[in-house]
């Protein structure tokens, strides 16, 4: 197993409080849960945004007018790792895949982060240099680095307590957890075919969503056979068995809709636990999973834009819709539609949709700290919007970086403007 490699100040010192916004559905797809009051004195709440292919993260006020409080380089080590996969071929074949592939011709240096219980450190995976590392918010040094099985690191989750970060190495069909505050590995577990998103519930589970293949251009409904073995692993958060399994091909057909994908992609749960609403590759819309029995109850097709291009192979990473949150009441869906160029606001019990805020390329979504806005990521602008839950309509957009992808909630010292230093 690969272990990590410290290179710079060792550990974090400071309470691990037990009400740190670090909940379990926050590490799913944009999550309802809304962080209570920090859990000390000194420490802000903020949004993370990771913009993928610039390497760097916006620390930005996590609601309000969400302005930009800072920025953090998240790859200080760039020449380092460079010099390493070029002296590699293996790896070097692998760097560029992820660049012609998922990248859309871009490096993929940001894919998912999140905070250390003490608010000192961000944790950031990094697709393209196949590792997670652990950055010291003061000082912007690498506190230690954890190279993940395979080629490629994927979604990350945090552990309800914030101990604990899950993330997907998606060439190598496992799930690496690691100590946040040492990188030090502490479990894993084997998924199906491209592991992507991971989620934490109360119930000391973690779910991790596999989506097989998506960067071939075998997308006529008739191959989706040829995208590989995906599906749903539930495992026991703390001895790493698996609890279960879940195919959703045989929930599909048995649902009527064996024309779908059955690659989950971002999917958020009832503030109960006991739903599930997901997305799917190639479709506009998304669908509602009861967990008890085991079935789908419910779909809700939305709008496709006349100007999307009806060429399958052309959507990024076979996403048309991909992006989801949910109210912390759980009475409001906030769907980004990613191919479609619009976001929207969902009734839950009516599965009616609000106005269509346009959006460019719209590619994640979760919730602001007050829980009053859903915030998206609009990775074809370089900005994130934030969208009234009760109206459906934009509140503010904010300028970010090179296509920013994630959003996470996050604490941070409360006098915190951005690394002291490179």
């Amino acid at each position: 197993m690969p272990s990590p490699r410290p290179t710079g100040t060792r550990r974090f010192l400071g309470a691990l409080a037990a009400s740190l916004t670090l909940v379990a559905a926050s590490a799913g797809a944009g999550s309802a849960s809304v962080p209570g009051p920090a859990a000390s004195a000194g420490l802000r709440e903020a949004m993370f945004v990771g913009n993928n292919w610039d390497g760097t993260a916006d620390v930005i006020a996590s609601r309000g007018d969400f302005h930009r409080i800072g920025r953090v380089n998240v790859i200080p080590d760039k020449e380092e790792r460079l010099r390493e996969i070029y002296l590699n071929p293996v790896k070097l074949a692998f760097f560029l895949g992820v660049r012609s592939g998922p990248g859309e011709g871009h490096d993929q240096f940001v894919d998912d982060m999140y905070a250390t219980p003490d608010g000192s450190a961000m944790v950031v995976s990094r697709p393209s240099f196949a590792d997670v590392v652990s950055l010291d918010l003061r000082t912007g040094r690498i506190n230690w680095r954890f190279p993940v099985s395979g080629y490629r690191a994927d979604h990350m989750a945090v552990s309800p307590d914030g101990t604990r970060v899950a993330v997907s190495a998606s060439t190598a069909n496992t799930v690496h957890v690691l100590d946040i505050a040492t990188g030090r590995q502490v479990g894993s577990f084997t998924t199906g075919d491209k592991p992507h998103e991971n989620v934490f519930t109360s119930d000391g589970l973690l779910w991790n969503m596999s989506i097989g293949e998506v960067t071939t251009a075998l997308d006529a409904p008739w191959l989706d056979w040829t995208k590989g073995d995906r599906k749903i692993t539930v495992v026991d958060a703390r001895t790493f068995e698996t609890v279960r399994v879940i195919d959703m091909r045989a929930r599909l057909d048995a649902f009527g809709r064996g024309d779908l994908s059955d690659a989950v992609r971002p999917l958020v749960f009832t503030p109960d636990e006991k739903k599930i609403y997901f997305q799917v590759s190639f479709f506009n819309g998304f669908l509602e999973y009861d967990i008890a029995t085991d079935r789908i109850t419910r779909l809700k097709t939305l709008p496709g834009n006349p100007a999307t291009d009806p060429d399958r192979t052309a959507w990024v990473n076979d996403s048309r819709h991909h992006g989801l949150s949910m109210s912390p009441a759980g009475d409001k869906l906030c769907v980004a539609g990613t191919m479609d160029d619009y976001a929207t606001v969902v009734d839950r019990e009516t599965l009616r949709e609000g106005p269509l805020v346009e959006a460019s390329k719209p590619y994640w979504a979760t919730v602001s700290g007050d829980g009053k806005s859903c915030v998206i990521s609009e990775s074809g602008a370089d900005r994130v919007t934030a969208i009234d839950f009760g109206t459906g309509q934009r509140v503010t957009s904010v300028d970010v970086g090179d296509h920013p992808q994630r959003v996470r909630l996050a604490r941070v010292p409360a006098d915190w403007t951005g690394p002291t230093a490179g």
